[in-house]
């Protein structure tokens, strides 16, 4: 770890213990501010998604269960992730090195799980959109609660199998005490990058254009099937707007996704074990948190029984016996 000269201990009472930077007291305050109402919208947008489809029976659909699943990995961000990325900004770890372990464990296990359930969501759409006749049948609610637990039970075991020597020898990185790196050989990033980062940000792409290309054959068709009706200059306009909103929104949905996970899954220019410290990459890690706060606004604020939902929460009408069975839709 680089420091300064007459940096401070990270423990003062050993001598292997690590050395903190001094930064400015206004910069620590200012990153502690920025990050403290970065993590309180997204554990709160986020737990609404949740008790929103898990109250009201009206929401239980296939396409609203795999929204429930990212919210909860998103939710999970917010809640455990963003607390201790406030921590890791001193540089100093604290909470020994079991917990370090965990740390990183749990953010590969979320990370994954969260652009997993992007994936299923790509596919539902592209399924729901491009062959709609058969889509009830082939979706139902049953086999996207196992899609839902595979996605989780394979980004558990993923991550596990890559962390496995980590979680034997927690400390085997450290130069120092009072350091949390994990370090990932170069074959194993390749993998990661791979399967955590290509593959899955390839099939998104590919069915989004899809989805987007029928979704805007489909507005034109309409469009023309109206005017031949001659309601041309009454429903033109709603009929473009369509078109508009499909490509603003899963326009909104693939490019946020993108800008926030490539700094974080950029691979190493050089063949070169993968450092991943504490201190390190921090505007990488923050950007991929921040997209857990986005995706509730991308995926539920534009439908309007989120908004119809909220009411009902804070409202506290949630509570009545029989609120469950309200008509959101």
């Amino acid at each position: 770890m680089e420091t300064s000269e007459g940096a401070e201990l990270c423990f003062p009472q050993l001598n292997n213990s690590c050395r903190k930077p001094m930064p400015a007291q206004l910069h620590a305050m200012l990153t502690y501010t920025v990050v403290s109402f970065i993590s309180l919208p997204t554990v709160t947008l986020n737990l609404l998604v949740i008790i929103s489809i898990s109250h009201f029976r009206q929401l239980h659909t296939p396409t609203n269960l795999l929204i429930l699943s990212l919210a909860v990995s998103d939710f999970f961000v917010g809640l455990l992730l963003m607390p201790f990325g406030i921590i890791l900004t001193d540089a100093c770890w604290f909470l020994g090195d079991l917990m370090c372990a965990l740390y990183y464990v749990v953010h590969f296990i979320i990370i994954s799980s969260s652009v997993g359930n992007m994936v299923l969501i790509s596919i539902d759409r592209y399924l729901a959109i491009c062959d709609p006749l058969r889509y009830t049948t082939r979706v139902t609610l049953n086999r996207t609660k196992v899609c839902v637990c595979l996605c989780w039970i394979c980004s558990f075991l993923y991550n596990c199998l890559i962390a496995k020597d980590f979680l034997r020898q927690p400390d085997s990185y450290n130069s120092c005490y009072g350091e949390c790196v994990f370090v990932v050989d170069y074959i194993t990033g390749a993998v990661v990058l791979v399967f955590s980062f290509i593959v899955p940000i390839t099939v998104i792409i590919v069915l989004y254009m899809r989805v987007f290309v029928v979704a805007v054959s489909q507005a034109r068709a309409m469009r023309s099937h109206i005017a031949a009706v001659t309601l041309q200059r009454s429903v033109g306009g709603t009929a473009k707007k369509s078109e508009m909103k499909a490509a603003r929104t899963l326009g909104i949905a693939v490019v946020v996704f993108l800008f926030c996970s490539f700094i974080y899954y950029s691979p190493s220019p050089s063949s070169e074990d993968i450092k991943v410290s504490s201190s390190s990459s921090l505007v990488a890690v923050w950007l991929m948190y921040f997209n857990s706060c986005l995706n509730p606004v991308i995926y539920a604020f534009f439908y309007p029984w989120f908004r119809k939902s909220i009411k009902l929460i804070v409202t506290f009408k949630i509570l009545r016996p029989d609120s469950c069975d309200t008509k959101i839709l």
